[in-house]
């Protein structure tokens, strides 16, 4: 899967699954082109601004808080 179409169904859904992000890692790990890097930019944006959640980061809260 392109890194443009992870990022596409986790701005869709607005979650970004331990499993997808381990996609992006691996994907990320290998030659990409500037479309690809423009959705993950968007990616991390959205995240920063709340409009994605990431599924290792709440298990990570919860862990923390419990």
């Amino acid at each position: 899967m392109l890194i443009r179409d992870i990022v596409e169904q986790s701005l869709t859904v607005g979650y970004l699954s331990v499993d997808a992000e381990e996609q992006l890692r691996t994907n990320l790990s290998h030659k990409y082109d500037v479309e690809d890097f423009r959705a993950f930019m968007q990616l991390q944006f959205a995240i920063m601004n709340g409009q994605v959640k990431q599924e290792a980061r709440e298990r990570l809260l919860v862990t923390v808080t419990n």
